[in-house]
């Protein structure tokens, strides 16, 4: 050996035991290469027996492979809607709640003034404005209950508030052809319309009661006798914007519809003595023509129109002066010259300086036009006094009021 010998063998050692410690470091552990013994696989086995067996769900062959998750009942989804749908069930529910409210606020103040009607502060005014106080604050307190159960019917189904809305609409609606109703909304027009309101509202009921003590034998007679005449006498009504069964009424009252020449210079259907020149020229240009011929009954019934209305027209939309005036004619200054000389204002205050004309020619005109109008609808007059007759009669009204 030479002297380097030892040195090469002591590296070679270092080399053998570098790389056993490598081998060492690298290869599986004994634990995991070695083979079980056979206590060992037996212990395995039990194991393996004692586990509890994994029952596997048969499922069908077409069946879809169910999913791990669980379901979830799922709640029926609100319909969508367009804006333009959303406005109007909107409109809808606002509408209904406005008719419900009006129709309230009507029975209400009308019950309210029947009450508490009279001139006395503490004893009528304060507590009728006490009452309606506490109206406005039912009012509110409902306002309010309706926005919460809005809410909720919301949730339910999104047509529910105008469904609810419409409902109360036939409600009340229903009310309103009672007896009960009338006359709530009569008190109310008297609380409003003040004495022009209550002067008409004792004129009407003058009407009802002509109507009453008429004789049914002559009205069917007289509706009879227009028969020839109705279809002119409706032309010249829808001309001038008049109610027909007005126009049959005055007809009724000056002739009967029995055309002739009167004593006083009448003539025709309407009796037409003089008219004003105004309404002369609107019933030649209704026409067509340059000048109407009263013998000649449909130009009689134009120039008729022509003339009510005009006088109307004078009368601020009174039917009773208007009718008056008609009955008065240009004579005399006419009927507004009348009142502008002895200060009176309405039919209740000319009448005492009237003492030459009949009075009640405007109640036995309206109450003839009445017989027409219930003719028309009912297809019979109808008995004042029996039954709820008279309810239906003043549902139905007179005719130009």
């Amino acid at each position: 050996m030479t002297k380097y010998s030892g040195v090469a063998l002591l590296n070679e050692r270092d080399v053998f035991k570098k790389y056993d410690l490598y081998v060492f470091m690298t290869k599986p552990s004994v634990q995991q290469t070695r083979p079980q013994t056979k206590k060992e696989e037996k212990k395995e086995e039990v194991k393996e027996q004692k586990k509890p067996a994994v029952k596997r769900k048969s499922r069908a062959k077409n069946a879809p492979p169910s999913s791990k998750k669980t379901k979830r009942t799922k709640r029926p989804r609100k319909p969508k809607l367009s804006t333009r749908q959303l406005i109007a069930w909107i409109g809808v529910e606002v509408l209904g709640l406005t008719i419900t409210a009006v129709i309230g606020i009507i029975v209400l103040l009308g019950y309210t003034a029947a009450g508490f009607s009279g001139s006395e502060f503490f004893a009528h005014l304060l507590p009728f404005a006490l009452g309606v106080l506490v109206m406005m604050l039912v009012f509110a307190a409902l306002l309010a209950g309706w926005m919460r159960l809005r809410t909720w019917l919301h949730r339910k189904n999104t047509y529910a508030p105008a469904i609810v809305a419409l409902v109360l609409v036939v409600i009340s609606g229903g009310f309103t052809l009672k007896g009960d109703f009338f006359f709530a909304f009569n008190q109310f027009r008297i609380l409003i319309g003040g004495k022009a309101e209550a002067g008409r509202a004792t004129l009407t009921h003058q009407v009802y009661a002509a109507y009453r003590r008429i004789d049914p034998e002559q009205l069917l007679q007289l509706i009879e006798r227009a028969k020839p005449y109705s279809a002119e006498i409706n032309a010249a009504a829808k001309a001038f914007r008049l109610d027909p069964d007005l126009l049959l009424g005055l007809a009724a009252t000056e002739s009967s519809f029995l055309p002739r020449e009167s004593k006083d210079g009448g003539q025709g259907l309407f009796q037409i003595t003089r008219i004003p020149e105004a309404a002369a020229q609107e019933a030649a240009r209704s026409l067509g023509i340059d000048k109407p011929l009263i013998s000649d009954h449909r130009h009689n019934g134009y120039l008729a129109a022509a003339t009510l209305a005009h006088y109307l027209r004078q009368m601020n939309g009174d039917l009773f002066l208007g009718l008056l005036a008609y009955n008065i004619g240009p004579r005399n200054g006419g009927l507004r010259f009348i009142m502008q000389q002895y200060g009176a204002t309405d039919f209740v205050t000319i009448q005492p300086y009237l003492q030459q004309l009949p009075r009640d020619y405007p109640i036995r005109t309206l109450c003839n036009s009445l017989a027409f109008r219930l003719f028309r609808t009912e297809g019979k007059l109808l008995a004042y006094e029996e039954g709820l007759n008279a309810v239906r009669i003043q549902h139905i009204g007179i005719p130009g009021l």
